[in-house]
């Protein structure tokens, strides 16, 4: 396990959005770089960077066109392994974001793949062996190629399914995942990791991680087999490098397959979405940090809690303040329930991810038309607003120029930095908490002592207590029955949110309050 990892916080940095230097409206690796010490004084110590290689950008850059090549409109490959070292040297970690299901359609491997003669690449995607036939519910399509043969899809008609194989082929055309065409493409997706790594790479997000051996088991068994082979190569030759999967699934990400980290994504109706975005399931809103809501912790920790307990040992739960898949929080939650909602997923255990500009509470805008395959996502995809000068900070370019529209009027980090009591300060304060303080770390030992309706959310990280009440009304614990030593510990407030107190053993908290005590 990467040692690093037990202190690590991420930023999730969507490039084409976060600063440009040159002023051609998209933003850029030399615009990252410039805000590296940004990052590092906001608390967090890790990077990552969505796709970031030459595409066509028919899907933001998960349709890989060169994955040794660093996309012009970012930079170079030189700006890369820059901020490779510039990160280094400021005690920081970048994970790039790796593609491995599908490539572009317009990459060399499918070119050479959809050629009517047989080479090396005809068996890197998946073929039927005849034009008009599919099988298995999977998604094909035909007549762009001279091969006779339709290819399989996994998602957009620009991103042609790389060929792992199938966990038991029903047909002449498919192949096994042991069968030497889908080792070789195991072996050019791990040629990649190497060249980054190589480079100063610190490991990889693992887009769609379960998806990649095709009509596999619920044990995803072809593809976990892939994953511990790739494990199995980082421990030998890069054992400080990190992998977190986008999977959700911590039985088979960090137990079988050997994931280091695995997402809690916002699943509809799973204990994540229950904290912050329960509306996507349930009218009214029903998330647990909302203040005027019907909110229910035990939602969340009949979900979370066998995932922390198989993970333990093995590898981290991810939590996440959002992605560039999700609605941001912003979207239904004011500042106070953000900042209840981030100072309890920071100081819960695992390694937490936060996504750029979630530290303002940069808004969802939901009517953006689509832009480079982001539908419905687009409007979590907005340029990072810096202050209020031209375009918010983020370019010189014209209005036109720009990737997407800045949110005028929306939250800037020089206003909130401005405020003691914004969220950007909270979520500093509580970064710099959780640095101090080891018990909060990945590692930490953790516990609940209370979770019930209508009750604050007690919980143990080591020596160190935590409560939050994210409701409108008073609420109050019993410590001196919670713990072993009652009310005869002294307790000392380390941190807090709205007015905290402890007296005989009994702990009132004010609606919308949280509080760290180290006894």
């Amino acid at each position: 396990m990467p040692k690093w990892l037990n202190d690590a916080v991420f930023y999730e940095i969507y490039p084409q959005s976060f600063y440009d230097t040159n002023g051609d409206g998209i933003g850029d690796i030399p615009g990252i770089i410039e805000k590296l010490d940004y990052i590092r004084d906001l608390g967090c110590n890790a990077l990552w960077i969505n796709p970031c290689f030459d595409s066509p950008f028919k899907d933001a850059g998960y349709d890989v066109r060169d994955y040794k090549k660093v996309a012009a409109r970012y930079g170079t490959n030189e700006d890369l392994v820059r901020l490779f070292r510039t990160a280094h040297e400021k005690d920081m970690h970048v994970l790039l974001d790796l593609v491995p299901g599908h490539t572009s359609e317009e990459h060399e491997w499918f070119k050479a793949s959809g050629k009517a003669e047989r080479n090396e690449y005809s068996d890197r995607y998946i073929w039927t062996d005849y034009w008009i036939k599919g099988i298995g519910g999977h998604p094909y399509i035909a007549g762009e190629c001279e091969r006779n043969g339709a290819y399989m899809l996994n998602f957009f008609k620009c991103q042609p399914a790389l060929n792992y194989g199938f966990l038991n082929p029903t047909q002449e055309w498919q192949i096994s995942y042991q069968d030497p065409a889908a080792v070789a493409t195991q072996d050019a997706i791990m040629d990649i990791m190497r060249f980054w790594l190589d480079r100063g790479c610190d490991g990889f997000r693992v887009d769609m991680a379960d998806s990649l051996v095709k009509d596999d088991d619920e044990e995803k068994s072809g593809t976990c087999c892939f994953w511990r082979r790739v494990r199995k190569m980082l421990d030998a030759s890069y054992p400080e490098a990190a992998l977190v999967a986008e999977w959700s699934n911590p039985w088979l990400a960090l137990k079988s397959a050997g994931f280091h980290m695995d997402f809690y994504l916002d699943h509809g109706g799973n204990g994540y979405n229950t904290l912050l975005r329960d509306y996507e399931v349930s009218t009214p809103d029903n998330s647990y940090f909302k203040k005027d809501g019907d909110g229910d912790i035990t939602r969340f920790l009949r979900d979370y809690l066998p995932r922390y307990e198989v993970g333990k040992g093995h590898g981290y739960v991810s939590l996440i303040t959002g992605n560039h898949d999700t609605p941001r929080a912003a979207y239904t939650l004011d500042e106070t329930e953000l900042k209840l909602a981030y100072a309890t997923l920071f100081t819960l255990p695992g390694v937490p991810f936060l996504y750029y500009g979630d530290e303002i509470g940069m808004r969802y805008l939901a009517d953006l038309p689509t832009k480079e395959g982001g539908y419905t996502r687009t409007g979590s995809r907005t340029p990072m607003q810096w202050d209020d000068s031209k375009n918010c900070g983020f370019s010189a370019a014209e209005e036109d120029q720009l990737y997407l529209p800045v949110d005028e009027g929306g939250p800037s980090v020089k206003a909130m930095a401005e405020r003691g009591d914004s969220l950007y300060r909270t979520l500093q304060a509580v970064l710099a908490l959780r640095r101090r303080e080891k018990d909060l770390q990945a590692d930490g030992d953790f516990a609940v002592l209370l979770g019930e309706k209508d009750a604050p959310f007690v919980y143990r990280r080591g020596e160190l207590l935590l409560a939050v009440n994210p409701k409108g009304e008073q609420q109050a614990a019993d410590l001196a029955a919670l713990l072993e030593k009652g009310d005869a510990c002294p307790w000392q407030m380390l941190f807090s949110i709205g007015e905290v107190s402890l007296r005989e053993g009994r702990l009132t908290m004010s609606a919308q309050s949280f509080a760290v005590l180290k006894s």
